[in-house]
C-alpha cells in the first residue's frame, strides 16, 4: 500500500427529502489498498460509495482522482475515471452466459469498407501490378465485409470465442469460474466472480465491493479475499462496504467508520481491535454477549416426521428429515448454504411440495375459548358432538336442546372452551389455508424483497398484507397498518423518510427490519427466521437477537437459521445440523463446539441425537 490517495473526497453531502444520507465526509483511498467502510444500517455507506460510482450525484463536495477535480455523474463517467462498483443485488441476465453479461452493452469499433479498400489498393500499388497481385486484391475486396462480418460475429454470436478472450482476466486473479455457463445456473459467488470481471474487463483499478459476503459460504469468502488479495497485489484499490467485523479485520488494511451520514474516523486495521470499531459505530458502549436463558417446561409445538421436500426442479432438497419443534425454545439450523435449509423452512411453511411425511402442528388451545374467526357455528357444533369443548366450570358441553342464537351468544361471550391443544396436520396446507386455520406461523424467508415483502408498496401497505382479509368492508382499512408501521419503525430503529415510503428504498438492513418487526407484531406460535441478521451491522444484529429471545419467553417455538456458528451456538438451545439434505445431527447448543457442528456440516451421521441428554 502506498500513501498516495487515488480517490480524494472532499465535504461530501447528500440528502434525499429531509433525510440525511451523508454530511461533509472528507476521505482518502489509497492505491493498492484494501479499504472497509464500517457503520450501522443507514449510516451512508453505499450512498457514499455510489456518489464515486456515479449511480448518486453529490449535493456538496468535490472528488479528486490522483490529485484531479473530477465530476462524476454517470457510471459512465465512473469508468472513464477507472472506477467499478459491485452491487449487492447483481445485475445480470439469467438467460446470458458469464460472457454475454461481461461484454453486454460494449460497442464494437466502426467499419469503414472504403478505408479497408484503400489499405488494400495500396498495398497493390506498391506491388509490380502484376495480375496475380491484382486478383488478390479483387478477392480480398470483394471479402472484406464478409470477412469483418465473420470476425463480429465470433466476438459476438459464439459463446466459446468470448470466453477464450475473456480467460485472461479470470485466470490472472485466480477466478474459478467457467465462462460459458448460463447464469441461471450459477451459485451466488459464480454471478459475483461474473460481476467481478465485468468491471476489470472495462479496465478499473478502483473496485467499490458492497456486502460481497452476505450471501456467501464460509468457504466461499476465503477464496473471494483470497483473489482480493492477488488484485491488491496488482496494485488495484478495493473497497468493502460490510457490517462484519471479523471479517473487516481479516482482509483489510484500514477501515473508514461512519454513522449517521457523518466520517467518524479512519484507522489501520493492525492499531484496532472489533471492540472498538464496533463501539465506534455506535457511538457508545456495546454489549456483545447474548442473553441466553434456560428453556422453561418446553412442550412439543410442531412435530415433523420423515419429511421429504421436493425443490423447484422436482429433485429432493429434504430427504425424509424428523425433528420437534418446542416451545420456548429456540432450534438452530446449520449447514453450508444450498443443503436444504430454505426449502425445509418453506415445506413447513406450506411453500414448496412435500413428496412425503407428515408435519404435526400442536395448537394450544386447552382451555382457550373458540371464536367465529377461524370455526364457522357448522364446525362449532359438530366439535361439540365430538367432545372438544368445555364450560367455564369444567362440565362438558354438547349444545343439545340450544338454538344457534344461544350457541353464538355463548361463543361471543368466551364460555365455549376448548377441553385440550388442537392436533393439526399441515402437510397439505396452503400459508392461507393455515392462516385460515388459526394457526399463528410467522416466517421470515431468506429472500426478502421476492418473497417476504412488496418492493414497490410502502410500509404501511406491506403491514397491511397480514391483516386485510380480517375487514369487513371492500375497503382496506390503513389504520391498524399504520400505526404497526409507525410501532416498528420507532422500536427497531427504521431509517426511512416516512412510513409511506417504499420498501425497496429502504437499505437492505432496514428492509429486514420492516420484515422481522411484521413477523414478529402477530404474535405466532411458531416464528421461523431463515438468516434475519443477514446484511444487519452489529447493533441491528443484536436487536434481532433480542427479539427472538424475547419470542422464547412468550413461550414461542422459535426457529433461526443462520450462518455464524458462533451466533448459532450462542443463541439457540439446540442446533439441527443438515447435510445433503438430511438430518446429521441434533445437538445441544450448551454442550457443543463449533469443530463438532463443522464436522457435521460435512458429513452424514447415523447417530442424529449429540450431546442432547
Amino acid at each position: 500500500m502506498s500513501n498516495t490517495p487515488v480517490i480524494k473526497l472532499k465535504g461530501i453531502s447528500k440528502s434525499f427529502g429531509e433525510v440525511k444520507a451523508n454530511q461533509n465526509v472528507d476521505l482518502e483511498i489509497m492505491e493498492g489498498e484494501i479499504l472497509s467502510i464500517l457503520g450501522e444500517n443507514g449510516s451512508g455507506k453505499t450512498t457514499l460509495m455510489n456518489m464515486i460510482a456515479g449511480i448518486y450525484y453529490p449535493d456538496e463536495g468535490e472528488i479528486f482522482i490522483k490529485g484531479k477535480k473530477v465530476t462524476i455523474a454517470s457510471p459512465k463517467d465512473a469508468f472513464a475515471n477507472k472506477i467499478g462498483m459491485i452491487h449487492q443485488h447483481f445485475k445480470l441476465v439469467d438467460v446470458f452466459t458469464a460472457a454475454d453479461n461481461v461484454i453486454l452493452g460494449e460497442e464494437m469499433p466502426r467499419y469503414s469498407i472504403a478505408k479497408e479498400y484503400r489499405a488494400a489498393k495500396e498495398k497493390y500499388n506498391a506491388s509490380q501490378k502484376k495480375a496475380k497481385d491484382f486478383c488478390v486484391f479483387a478477392l480480398r475486396t470483394i471479402a472484406l465485409p464478409f470477412i469483418k462480418l465473420g470476425k463480429k460475429i465470433a466476438f459476438n454470436h459464439l459463446s466459446g470465442a468470448r470466453a477464450k478472450s475473456l480467460q485472461p482476466i479470470a485466470d490472472k486473479y485466480g477466478f474459478k469460474i467457467k465462462l460459458t455457463k448460463k447464469i441461471y445456473d450459477m451459485s451466488v459467488s459464480e454471478k459475483q466472480t461474473v460481476e467481478i470481471i465485468k468491471v476489470l474487463y472495462r479496465g478499473v483499478d478502483i473496485l467499490i465491493l458492497d456486502e460481497p459476503t452476505a450471501v456467501l459460504t464460509p468457504q466461499e469468502i476465503k477464496t473471494l479475499f483470497a483473489v482480493l488479495r492477488e488484485m491488491k497485489k496488482d496494485g488495484k484499490s478495493i473497497v468493502i462496504i460490510t457490517h462484519k467485523l471479523n471479517e473487516v479485520m481479516e482482509i483489510s488494511d484500514r477501515v473508514a467508520v461512519l454513522r449517521k451520514g457523518e466520517h467518524i474516523a479512519t484507522v489501520k486495521t493492525s492499531e484496532t481491535n472489533e471492540k472498538a470499531l464496533a463501539d465506534m459505530m455506535v457511538g457508545k458502549k456495546l454489549d456483545l454477549n447474548i442473553d441466553r436463558k434456560d428453556p422453561v417446561d418446553p412442550k412439543v409445538r410442531l412435530e415433523v416426521r420423515n419429511l421429504t421436500v421436493l425443490n423447484s426442479d422436482g429433485l429432493k432438497a429434504i430427504d425424509d428429515v424428523s425433528f420437534d419443534i418446542n416451545g420456548g425454545e429456540i432450534l438452530g439450523i446449520a449447514g453450508i448454504s444450498g443443503n436444504g435449509q430454505k426449502e425445509l423452512l418453506e415445506g413447513i411453511a406450506g411453500l414448496q411440495k412435500k413428496e412425503s411425511g407428515d408435519i404435526i402442528f400442536h395448537n394450544p388451545k386447552k382451555d382457550k375459548p373458540v371464536t367465529f374467526f377461524h370455526k364457522t357455528l357448522r364446525k362449532i357444533k359438530k366439535m361439540a358432538e365430538e367432545g372438544f369443548f368445555h364450560d367455564p366450570d369444567g362440565k362438558k358441553w354438547d349444545f343439545k336442546g340450544l338454538s344457534n342464537k344461544e350457541i353464538t351468544r355463548l361463543v361471543n361471550e368466551e364460555k365455549v372452551l376448548f377441553y385440550e391443544d388442537e392436533i393439526i396436520d399441515l402437510r397439505h396446507r396452503t400459508p392461507r389455508e393455515i392462516q385460515e386455520l388459526g394457526i399463528k406461523l410467522s416466517f421470515v424467508p431468506e429472500d426478502r424483497l421476492n418473497m417476504g415483502l412488496v418492493g414497490n408498496m410502502s410500509i404501511i401497505d406491506n403491514m397491511a398484507l397480514r391483516s386485510y382479509r380480517k375487514g369487513k368492508s371492500v375497503f382496506v382499512n390503513k389504520k391498524r397498518p399504520k400505526n404497526l408501521a409507525d410501532k416498528i419503525i420507532d422500536e427497531l430503529e427504521v431509517v426511512t423518510p416516512s412510513d409511506m415510503t417504499p420498501v425497496r428504498r429502504l437499505s437492505g438492513g432496514n428492509v429486514q427490519k420492516v420484515l422481522v418487526g411484521r413477523e414478529i407484531s402477530s404474535s405466532p406460535k411458531v416464528l421461523m427466521a431463515a438468516y434475519p441478521v443477514r446484511g444487519l451491522d452489529i447493533n441491528s444484529s443484536y436487536l434481532i437477537y433480542n427479539l427472538l429471545n424475547q419470542q422464547k419467553e412468550k413461550n414461542v417455538a422459535v426457529v433461526y437459521v443462520g450462518e455464524d456458528l458462533d451466533v448459532l451456538l450462542g443463541l439457540c438451545d439446540r442446533i439441527l445440523v443438515l447435510c445433503g439434505g438430511k438430518v446429521s445431527g441434533i445437538v445441544d447448543a450448551r454442550k457443543v463446539t463449533k469443530e463438532e457442528v463443522g464436522l457435521l456440516m460435512t458429513r452424514h451421521s447415523d447417530n442424529t441425537e449429540v450431546n442432547d441428554d
